[in-house]
């Protein structure tokens, strides 16, 4: 690859809802959609929209069901989801090592 480090970050997967989204449910096989509202601190239409643009992107499927009477709603990682967030963990690695090795610049 050529070019700087930022311009290989995946806009759909670098936005901070999103990009939380996916590390949230790389940590759990699934993960429920009050835990991502309350954690994420993000309102419910809002958490919604950014599900849908990662389930279009198929970096995460959506389950819906109940859990005794109440409706419930939990999302996983797909195996395209977990590359792409492995992939700018490791570009933003590069951007980091990129940045400490200039140093800082004179005062």
């Amino acid at each position: 690859m050529t070019g700087h480090p930022v311009s290989y970050l995946d806009d759909v997967v670098h936005q901070r809802v999103r990009l939380g989204i996916l590390t949230i449910a790389h940590e759990a096989r699934r993960v429920e959609f009050g835990y991502l509202r309350t954690n994420l601190e993000v309102t419910a239409g809002n958490l919604s929209q950014h599900l849908s643009v990662l389930e279009a992107a198929g970096l995460i499927s959506i389950e819906k069901g109940y859990a005794g009477k109440r409706a419930r709603t939990w999302v996983s990682l797909t195996k395209q989801g977990r590359a792409a967030l492995a992939e700018e963990i490791r570009q933003l690695k590069q951007l980091i090592s990129q940045v400490e090795h200039v140093g800082t610049p004179p005062s």
